[in-house]
């Protein structure tokens, strides 16, 4: 047990490398220059020794290759992400602490309900299998987890938003809601929230209704489930002590990686909305070249679906006595 446990973790600890190496180069290849892109508004006013300070400034007239390479690899191990180029040197971590809550509010509360009413609906159709619900769950699952979240999100903004006019589309709050009292600041906030929220959930339970009940439809095939009928256990019996547990393997797996992305947000819901997340702030540095807010983000990915894949891979051991061994 102690020698998996082992393997696990210096697996994890050498894509932790990986992903910090493939961190640096793959921002470095996109074309452009950041110096140049952020003063090209002012280009008539800006000379060419001013734009070389600039790059001097963020180390970028420094070769790549060892300069850059051992600045970066150092001050990441330092915990130090650096300083953005958009924001005018705000350091990256400062930009991403602030954007994070808004984030983890929007992407892990949609997360927690699509798993709920995903989970449940999926194992109880597959248990269920060719009943009206199992049909109608796989057909609606089927179409949500196909639609695109942007284009899903355009829908409810002119469905509840622009026509029926509901719920606003666009923001985390209203202008001058820091006045507000707290009853009407948390019904403004709610009211922001509820249409990417919405467009979230709905996507991810898609997914989990097919996963979940793709797991529990090969489950309840099995022998060893036809040998507990055979023993007169119960329909909630097998299910619970049999099926259930065994049919979560494939879920958790699911699970924990989708948990990964949290921290991530939703990039393509977040610019429908405009929500002020990590995904917005994604769009922002990349359309900037900001290498060290990209940098930040995806290092800060990179680590959520590394700790993900390790939760995964020690839970095996708690849903199935066999990985134990």
């Amino acid at each position: 047990m102690s020698g998996r446990i082992g393997r696990i973790l210096l697996r994890a600890v050498v894509t932790l490398l990986m992903v910090m190496s493939l961190n640096f180069v793959l921002f470095r290849i996109i074309p452009g220059d950041p110096a140049q892109l952020l003063l090209s508004g002012a280009r008539g006013s800006v000379t060419e020794e001013q734009i070389e300070g600039l790059q001097q400034r963020w180390g970028l007239d420094r070769p790549l290759f060892p300069d850059q390479v051992a600045a970066y690899i150092a001050a990441t191990l330092r915990g130090d992400l650096g300083y953005s180029f958009k924001y005018r040197g705000e350091p990256v971590v400062d930009l991403l602490l602030e954007r994070l809550p808004g984030t983890i509010a929007l992407v892990g509360l949609a997360q927690l309900v699509a798993i709920v009413c995903g989970v449940l609906l999926g194992i109880y159709a597959g248990w269920r299998r060719g009943g009206a619900i199992d049909n109608i769950a796989t057909g609606l699952s089927l179409a949500l987890y196909s639609t695109p979240s942007f284009w899903l999100g355009m829908l409810l903004v002119v469905i509840f938003s622009t026509g029926l006019g509901w719920l606003p589309g666009y923001g985390a709050y209203s202008p001058g809601a820091a006045d507000l009292d707290l009853e009407d600041w948390l019904t403004d906030r709610v009211r922001h929230f509820l249409l990417p929220a919405s467009t979230l959930a709905l996507g991810l339970i898609g997914q989990y209704v097919v996963v979940a009940r793709a797991a529990m439809s090969d489950v309840v095939t099995e022998d060893y489930m036809i040998t507990a009928r055979a023993k007169g256990l119960t329909s909630g019996q097998m299910l619970m002590r049999h099926a259930f547990r065994n049919a979560m393997l494939p879920v958790a797996t699911l699970v924990t990686l989708n948990l990964g992305y949290v921290v991530a947000g939703a990039i393509t819901v977040e610019s429908v909305f405009s929500w002020p997340g990590i995904g917005s702030l994604t769009v922002e540095a990349l359309n900037a070249r900001d290498y060290p807010t990209l940098q930040g983000i995806f290092l800060l990915l990179g680590i959520s679906i590394i700790l993900a894949n390790l939760v995964a891979d020690l839970s095996y051991g708690l849903l199935d006595p066999r990985v134990r061994q």
